[in-house]
């Protein structure tokens, strides 16, 4: 019988909390189902589990909060998914097979080669960093903030690319961005992901005639936040518009508090998005780009329509009319119809049932 190879998984994000640290959830637990799972380098472990390795990069706070970074997003960003790269690195020892998160593996990558791991893969939530970048390009020309992803990190990302044996993608749509920029498909591993099993439909909701629209999220440029926020203005009859999340810039901040002052329908609230779905009649995510959409999904998973756009790996998880509608990125009437559409029509839907999340080769 052959013997299975042992995996180390290294990401920066809190285990299981927020899109990412859902998807680092899920793969850490998949594979120690299989037991597979050596352990596991993570921003914050669930206590007591001796599998997991807290990183905290020394100074990375102090770096991060009082010097000029704290006023560009995108040095934020490459500042800490290096940090903790570089940290990770440090501590590895000897292993078999290395996944790291992309954008936070470069140096993890070169350090297990140099210790003996046999393999190297990368876990890739979002597309293609190119087109990423892309993307964020035309979120940038709207002159509310500037993007998470600069030139060093973008390039980071390329030479993990490089660097690994397999990419493991989250949607077919992801897939597509990866193979406009000339990765094969041989390289590429589809994984599905499932939200926590605690979203669920209420069973018993009141309703008051106020027409509620839920976002959870970062509440970014990239997310499309401006754009919903352009399209609600346009909706009549009693209306709340309800934001799930944080901003990550000073820019952001000034551009949803100036429409909260003048439209009191517009609230925002950090914390579990899971109470305010229960209460939702649509929820809309207006995304430049995400691989999967973890949130929509959860959407769906507590029986609320979602609205989403072309540039996401959640539409194919949207059957047009039934459970959602997909609409073009960044088209702002597109938005207003389908809202006005679910305002008027709503719609009644089954929470899906689908797999937890398992790996398998990419259909060509």
């Amino acid at each position: 019988m052959a013997k299975v190879p042992r995996v180390t998984v290294s990401c920066s994000a809190p285990y299981g909390e927020g899109g990412l640290g859902q998807i680092f959830k899920q793969v850490v637990e998949e594979y120690r189902r299989q037991d597979q799972l050596d352990c596991y380098f993570a921003g914050r472990v669930p206590r007591g589990d001796r599998m997991g390795l807290e990183v905290s990069p020394w100074g990375l706070g102090m770096l991060l909060h009082y010097t000029p970074a704290r006023f560009r997003p995108d040095w934020r960003a490459d500042l800490a998914a290096d940090r903790f790269d570089r940290a990770v690195a440090r501590r590895l020892e000897g292993g078999e097979t290395f996944l790291g998160f992309v954008g936070q593996s470069f140096s993890s990558f070169r350090s297990a080669r140099r210790r003996g791991f046999r393999r190297l893969e990368l876990e890739s939530p979002i597309g293609h960093y190119s087109y990423v970048l892309r993307q964020q390009q035309k979120t940038d020309a709207c002159g509310i903030e500037r993007g998470w992803l600069s030139a060093r990190h973008h390039a980071r990302a390329l030479r993990e690319y490089d660097l690994a044996d397999s990419i493991h993608v989250a949607s077919n749509y992801a897939r597509e961005t990866f193979r406009e920029h000339g990765v094969p498909d041989e390289k590429l591993i589809l994984k599905q992901f499932v939200p926590d099993e605690r979203f669920t439909p209420s069973r018993r909701v009141e309703r008051d005639g106020v027409y509620r629209v839920v976002y959870a999220g970062a509440l970014t440029a990239l997310k499309g936040v401006h754009v919903l926020l352009d399209a609600f203005s346009r909706l009549s009859g009693p209306a709340e518009l309800m934001l799930v999340g944080g901003w990550a810039s000073r820019g952001m901040r000034r551009f949803i508090t100036d429409r909260m002052q003048s439209d009191p329908r517009i609230r925002v609230q950090p914390g579990d998005p899971l109470p305010v779905l229960r209460g939702a009649d649509a929820y809309a995510h207006p995304t430049f780009h995400d691989g999967f959409g973890f949130a929509p999904m959860e959407a769906l998973a507590c029986g609320v329509p979602v609205i989403v756009t072309q540039d996401t790996g959640m539409r194919e998880h949207v059957r047009e009319g039934v459970n959602g509608f997909v609409i073009p990125t960044g088209n702002v009437d597109a938005l207003v119809d389908r809202l006005e559409f679910l305002q008027a029509h709503p719609l009644i839907i089954e929470a899906p049932r689908g797999p937890t999340s398992r790996s398998m080769p990419l259909t060509r």
